[in-house]
């Protein structure tokens, strides 16, 4: 069995999202095909697909081979290009992910000034606030933002951002400024639907965590809509600092409470170090210093 070509097929064939695609795309018959994916998975002994609703998707162990299998065939095409003398610059395509509003104000223009750094790099961007899944998705980089789980990827901090409550002047000038959160009974909140308590506001006050209930009068399920209906004086909203960066330069928002905040919420590249080709070392050398930058510029 030629593992190389079992493994190219397998990793084929998940990106297609089935058995049959991957025959097409490739030229082959799909017994051929089957025949090696099954071939590999009697060799190890292990299930590594399975069929469902959503096509072809990875078993558990089928993950953590693919993991494995990319790192591997990724170190394969960079020997060939070396030996062949080909190898003199990064190439290839990268697929990167990031929170819909970051990635758009600031992951997307050091992606731009990558591409025009490296010529033959290719990148899928992919924006979504949901949680991706680096193996099952097929991503190389995620930017989160928030608390990481542990796990067996690579996390290259890059700094961090505020919880902010914030509000136009124009509401603040109506009903005062808030001293402390127990003011806030009296306030209006702009409730974002995706939040998991989108109601409830936690401080930290003296040292403990304090929740405040808070009444809204208009729930928005995107943070740019609730921006607009801050600065609308409808009341205050809760959002990350980078959020409203520009509302609080030009000062159309106002920051309140900002003593009471809650810890920063750190912000990290999440990439696989098994799986480090010259086009994810270029990325990560390349975005790193350059998103820490932005991140230090955004107004604390």
């Amino acid at each position: 069995m030629d593992r190389i070509e079992a493994m190219t097929l397998l990793l084929h064939a998940l990106d297609a999202g089935s058995l049959s695609k991957a025959a097409r795309e490739l030229g082959l018959p799909l017994a051929t095909v089957s025949h090696k994916v099954s071939e590999l998975e009697a060799h190890l002994g292990a299930i590594l697909v399975i069929r469902s609703s959503k096509g072809l998707v990875p078993t558990p162990t089928g993950r953590s081979y693919v993991a494995a299998a990319k790192a591997i065939l990724e170190q394969v095409n960079e020997a060939e290009r070396a030996a062949a003398g080909e190898y003199v610059a990064p190439r290839g395509e990268l697929a990167i992910t990031a929170p819909v509003m970051f990635g758009r104000i600031h992951t997307l223009p050091v992606i731009i000034d990558f591409l025009r750094a490296y010529p033959d790099v290719g990148v899928s961007l992919t924006l979504s606030d949901r949680i991706v899944h680096l193996v099952d998705d097929h991503i190389d980089i995620a930017l989160r933002i928030g608390d990481l789980p542990d796990s067996g990827l690579t996390a290259a901090c890059l700094g961090s951002v505020r919880r902010v409550v914030c509000a136009s002047p124009a509401y603040l000038a109506e009903r005062g400024v808030p001293a402390t959160p127990q003011d806030l009974a009296g306030y209006v909140a702009i409730s974002l639907e995706a939040g998991s308590s989108p109601d409830v506001w936690r401080f930290a006050v003296a040292d403990r965590e304090v929740a405040t209930a808070m009444r809204a009068r208009i729930a928005v399920n995107s943070v740019e809509a609730a921006i607009d209906a801050a600065l609308s004086g409808m009341g205050l909203i809760r959002v990350l600092s980078y959020q409203v960066a520009e509302q609080l330069r030009r000062e159309t928002l106002v920051i309140v409470l900002d003593a009471f905040e809650p810890a920063p919420v750190p912000v990290h590249l999440l990439y696989d170090s098994q799986a480090r080709p010259l086009k994810l070392r270029a990325f990560i050398d390349f975005a790193s210093p350059r998103l820490r930058e932005r991140l230090a510029q955004i107004v604390m």
